[in-house]
């Protein structure tokens, strides 16, 4: 059996992680899927799925520790698009494409940071499911993370539960 669900989150204009957890071992149970595996699945270029346990202190933003140290990371890897010019994409013929077709502004194209962040960190992870739960280990907690710092959006995660 396959049961396909979705979440929908709001970003911010700043790296953001939702801990989406406890909704996805919600729509496991009610799936009645005894034993498989879950699919956590971003389909945005800009946006990471993954597995980190807890923090319990948090920035003045609530950004978890653990997330944040993460951020910083990344940032020494990738550092954050702040001028066009930085990064070779998104190079003029992109940006003229992407006003005339999908109406957006120049400055949203100074995201080439978050692409390349997601691809680090990637967009999926599968957990098996083994009884009826999830098999995370004591601390593991899925997260969302969306990287873009350039506008806020609406974003969908897709969650695929497999199994019998």
């Amino acid at each position: 059996m396959v049961v396909h669900e979705v979440i929908g989150i709001q970003s911010d204009r700043r790296p953001t992680f939702h801990d989406i957890t406890d909704q996805i071992a919600e729509m496991v149970g009610k799936s009645g899927i005894q034993n498989g595996s879950v699919l956590v699945y971003s389909q945005h270029t800009t946006c990471s799925v993954l597995i980190q346990e807890q923090s319990d202190d948090v920035t003045y933003h609530g950004t978890q520790l653990i997330l944040q140290d993460l951020v910083n990371v990344l940032t020494g890897l990738v550092p954050t698009c702040l001028t066009e010019g930085q990064y070779l994409h998104s190079g003029p013929k992109h940006i003229e494409i992407a006003a005339r077709e999908r109406n957006e502004e120049a400055f949203w194209s100074l995201n080439t940071d978050a692409h390349l962040r997601s691809v680090i960190m990637g967009r999926s992870e599968t957990v098996p499911v083994v009884d009826g739960q999830m098999v995370l280990g004591e601390f593991g907690r899925i997260y969302f993370a969306d990287f873009d710092q350039v506008r806020a959006r609406e974003r969908t995660v897709q969650i695929q539960i497999m199994g019998e």
